[in-house]
Parts: structure tokens; sequence; C-alpha cells
């Protein structure tokens, strides 16, 4: 296949020309930038900059409340970390709130915390995915420690209200995190105007490099490192600076600061295109997530088509050079669907035949029109292979 369509932006993106050319330009400061050497020092001023630059993006205050990691699973594990040993250290605050449609890395995690003793609830959503803010309301009391509500949902691409989140949990004492990973680059995003305690992204989502993140955390909160063993960010992540890949996230950082209103535009319009072609030629199909602009974000397009498989629609598309995902994970086997559609109450046949398209900076109008003239027939040819009809 001489070109493929890559609509599986939400996974990761692919570099772009000036976080690469920026990482090449910088290829010499390999030395540790914890040495007291020229070197060093020299290593040290560009990871300066690039923290610098995600404080910008942030709208943070401090440069001190911007630590770096690995990545948002990184970050996520460590603010769950943090109010795990809180519990463990005796507060009387040990109750932990996460949506039902939270990404995995925190899933996972409260899942794993679950099982050994400590107290999780979960959020309900509505129908479109989004947090039920009554239903917070009724989970809140003086025990809760810390609410989690991602910012932009990977699979619905459902925007939360994590601002009103926030002043739910403040009047009772609780801390904040969100995980903002695909929200970033593509809506504005202010830690003062959600007014959250942590937050987490990872550079791969919005065009930095892989293995490279950063964590939010407002001065004072509490912290537990996750990894021990050295000085490096003030003592809470220990390890030697990842300098390429810090100076490629500040680049990400800066290009999507001063463009994420220009590409918040091309997105949506990218997504609406597809939407109403969709629509217009293809029957039995169910559009799950919102399709309000202040409330979706702008590249994510999540489609159920009646009586066809998610993983057989994925796997002609791809034959035809069409990149995309399916809500549904194979797995030793069996296939499990997306958890956060069956959460809005999606019928299981349905999110079995889930899609999700992701548009990013480098997709074109032309891809689209490709895209709505493979798609009706592969769906065709799914559907009369089908014992299940429309």
């Amino acid at each position: 296949m001489d070109r493929y369509i890559y609509l599986d932006n939400n996974a990761t993106t692919q570099m772009a020309p000036e976080v690469k050319e920026m990482m090449r330009e910088n290829e010499d400061l390999y030395a540790n930038a914890s040495s007291m050497h020229t070197m060093g020092r020299n290593a040290e001023a560009a990871i300066t900059w690039a923290r610098g630059e995600v404080k910008a993006l942030l709208g943070a205050d401090y440069d001190n409340e911007i630590y770096f990691t690995s990545g948002s699973t990184e970050g996520n594990n460590t603010v769950f970390n943090t109010f795990r040993d809180l519990i463990d250290d005796g507060s009387k605050k040990d109750r932990i709130l996460l949506s039902t449609v939270e990404h995995p890395a925190s899933i996972e995690t409260a899942k794993y915390l679950k099982k050994r003793g400590y107290k999780i609830d979960y959020i309900p959503v509505d129908k479109i995915g989004m947090v039920d803010l009554n239903a917070l309301e009724s989970l809140m009391a003086d025990d809760v420690a810390l609410v989690s509500v991602m910012l932009g949902n990977n699979e619905s691409g459902v925007i939360q209200p994590v601002k009103a989140v926030s002043a739910i949990a403040r009047k009772w004492g609780a801390f904040v995190h969100t995980d903002a990973t695909q929200a970033i680059g593509k809506i504005p995003v202010n830690v003062n105007d959600l007014d959250v305690d942590y937050l987490t992204l990872s550079a791969h989502k919005f065009y930095g490099p892989k293995g490279v993140g950063a964590l939010y955390m407002r001065r004072g909160v509490p912290r537990t490192p996750l990894l021990h063993g050295g000085h490096q960010e003030g003592g809470e992540r220990a390890g030697t600076y990842n300098t390429q890949g810090i100076i490629g996230l500040g680049k990400a950082a800066e290009l999507a600061r001063k463009g994420v209103n220009e590409e918040r535009t091309k997105l949506w319009e990218l997504r609406s295109a597809l939407k109403k072609g969709i629509e217009e030629r293809i029957e039995g199909v169910t559009f799950n997530g919102s399709d309000d602009y202040e409330t979706a974000l702008p590249g994510t397009l999540d489609v159920s088509f009646a009586s066809a498989e998610g993983e057989s629609i994925l796997l002609y598309l791809d034959l035809e050079g069409i990149e995309v995902s399916t809500g549904s994970a194979c797995a030793s086997g069996s296939l499990e669907p997306s958890y956060v559609l069956l959460a809005t109450g999606l019928d299981i046949e349905l999110a079995h035949g889930s899609i999700r398209f992701s548009f990013g900076r480098y997709n074109t109008m032309e891809e689209v029109d490709i895209v709505l003239e493979k798609l009706p027939p592969i769906i065709k040819r799914i559907r009369e292979m089908s014992t299940r009809k429309v």
C-alpha cells in the first residue's frame, strides 16, 4: 500500500516535523542534565525551557508544578498511589471516586486498589457518556479524598464537565484529578479554570514523541513519588532525564498552545463532513457521544453499525489502507465490547459494532471523501454475511 489514511489519532499521533527538527537540533545534548559541568547545564537549560512550555500550555502558575513522566499512565498511577499512601497513613478521607468511563490507566489502577480493600466508588454517566453530576453529589461525603474525571474521553470523545466536578468536590474538601490526555491540543486546557489539583498528559497524543509526558501537581497538594531513587524533579520523580523526549514534548506543547483554536476548527470540519456523509450513505447507524461543539472532542467520531462487527469493519478498511480503531478488545480468544459504550446504556450488539474515527492535524477533506467511498460497500458486504439484519 503506497499511502495509508490514518484515522487513529486518539491512539497516537505522528510527530510534527517541527518537533523532529527541534530534537535533531539538540541531539548533542546527551549529557546527564543532573551533572554540574557545562554540558550537563546545557541539557538542564533545555529541560527548563520545555517545562516552561508545558506550564504555559496548561496555564499553570509555577514551573515546579510541572513534573516530567513517561506518560499519562505513570502520571495517573502516581496520583492514585499518593492517595493510597495517605489512606495507609490513617487519613480519615479514605474513599476515591472516578467515573465509569475513565481510561484503563485509571480504571485498572482503581480495580487493583479495590481488590486490596481500598474504598473505590464509580460515578455513572448518562446516555451520551457525560458524568452525572447529580450522582456525583449523592456520592460525595466527608470521607472522599480524591475525585478523578477525565477531560476528554478517548472513545466517545465526550468532553466532561470537569470544572463543575471540581466545584462539587471542593464543597467536601476533596482533591480533583483530570486525565487530559485526549484533550490537549484539541481544546483549550487551563488548570486554574478547571480548578484541578492534578492533571496528566502524554506527548504522543499531540504530535510529540512517545515515552514522555507530564504531571501537573498544584502547589501544596499531597504527593508521593511513584519512583524512588534520585533527586530529579525535586525528588518527586526519580530517574535520569529523557532529555530528547522532554525537548520534543516542549516543542509539541508550544505548537499546541499556539495552534489549538485553528486545530479545533479544522478537526470539527473533518468530523462533521464524515458524520454527514455516513448519515446520507448508510442506514442502521448510531453515533455515540455528543454532537455538540462544546462537549465533543473535535476530531473524534465513534459510530456503531447495526449487524456489523467492529473488528470486521476495521479489517476491511485496513485492506483499503484506512486505519481506524474499534471499541472492542480482542483478548484471549474472546471479544469484549467497549465498557465506555456499555456504561452509556448502549446495546451490547451495537457496542460490538463500534468504530472510532479520530482525526489529526495532517488529515484532509480528500481523505474523508475516500472513506465515504470505501465504507458503505464494506458495511453492505458485512451485513450480507451477517445472520442479524438491520
